[in-house]
């Protein structure tokens, strides 16, 4: 998800690496705003509802969402 600037604010992916995770293979983890955390893959249906809660709680954090 991106801000109306362009700004990533919610994100998972694992196409890049993550400072502190090793240097020989990307690893699965979130953007949430400008932190980047970990993340553990398990299948489709838990990212995707990993994804919506963290939109969620960041627009309820913003007071966008009620």
């Amino acid at each position: 998800m991106h801000g109306p600037d362009g700004e990533r604010l919610v994100g998972f992916d694992n196409a890049h690496q993550v400072t502190g995770q090793g240097r020989s293979t990307a690893k699965d983890h979130r953007h949430r705003l400008r932190a980047v955390k970990s993340y553990e893959y398990t299948d489709a249906g838990t990212l995707l509802a990993a994804f919506w809660s963290e939109v969620e709680s960041l627009m309820r954090e913003r007071g966008v969402w009620t």
